[in-house]
């Protein structure tokens, strides 16, 4: 469709626009609390929300009917094992079940269906009619999302704390290696596993973001993050491609576990942490540059 057609917008003129409404302020457009408000009220926010909070209750279920198992035939006890130990260990547990795809879906959701759900609905070029511009609309979008991810990120261990520490009583974090981390120290071991879960997940936060500004199926956008994401883990289990997994972010997705040993290992997380931010960055800038010469037809 030639970008002159009516239902077009074309490449926003910044400069025309503030010449034509005086007093006209584009830092001032859709203020990041009316979209975080806009975001609120969506269903899919609430729902994901009591996914991530009925998690803990179901483990808790399935330790009281199953037991957390003894370890493996030659003795080796693993991060699950020592689940019913605190409150601290099922935090833990809860981040290490969940880490690998669960809390992929809510950064996928709200990074992928923010801009390609106004497309779908048709709201988008009213939007930037308002007018405002492409690269506030963007940015107030994609600020947005990334809250909200990392809103789920937190809230899964601080309901996991709260109700292991119920079933199971407040102590401190026993290490499957052996040893135990202090309860006060184990509250700052979990922190800073959870940051690195989130940096872990910016990637996906990109390919999501990226996809939902080329593509008009919030589904497409949402659902091709999370296939790339089970791509880039499978290509990490091919050890046939060497040092080349260096390079995967799935590759380093665990390495928070190195922050519940008995020495706090920065290592691992400041190399996956380092890899996930190049790809979310040339994601985010890829998003930035491809929207801003697109033509809004919906």
């Amino acid at each position: 469709m030639s970008s002159t057609t009516p239902s077009t917008l074309p490449p926003e003129n910044p400069a025309a626009t503030v010449e034509a409404a005086p007093g006209y302020r584009p830092g001032r457009t859709l203020p990041l609390r009316v979209e975080a408000l806009r975001q609120w009220k969506r269903r899919r926010t609430l729902v994901m929300g009591g996914i991530l909070v009925a998690l803990p209750f179901v483990l808790i279920a399935a330790f009281a009917i199953g037991g957390t198992g003894d370890g493996d035939r030659d003795g080796r006890v693993f991060l699950i094992d020592t689940a019913t130990t605190s409150g601290a260990n099922f935090a833990a547990t809860c981040l290490f079940v969940s880490a690998g795809f669960l809390l992929v879906v809510p950064v996928a959701l709200f990074c992928g269906d923010t801009v390609a759900s106004e497309a779908s609905w048709s709201s988008l070029r009213y939007l930037l009619a308002a007018p405002v511009p492409r690269s506030r609309l963007l940015a107030s979008k994609l600020a947005v999302a990334l809250g909200y991810s990392a809103a789920a990120m937190v809230l899964l261990p601080l309901v996991a704390l709260a109700a292991g520490t119920v079933a199971y009583g407040w102590g401190p974090l026993q290490l499957p290696t052996g040893g135990s981390v202090p309860a006060g120290d184990a509250l700052l071991r979990i922190g800073i596993a959870t940051a690195f879960v989130f940096a872990s997940q910016l990637v996906t936060a990109g390919l999501a973001f990226w996809l939902s500004t080329r593509t008009d199926a919030p589904l497409g956008a949402v659902g091709g993050a999370v296939g790339l994401t089970i791509v880039g883990n499978v290509l990490d289990a091919v050890t046939a491609l060497g040092d080349w997994r260096d390079f995967l972010p799935a590759h380093w997705q665990f390495a928070w576990i190195d922050a519940l040993q008995p020495q706090l290992e920065w290592g691992g997380m400041v190399k996956g942490t380092a890899i996930s931010l190049t790809y979310a960055l040339v994601l985010f800038a890829l998003a930035f540059r491809g929207f801003a010469r697109k033509d809004i037809v919906s």
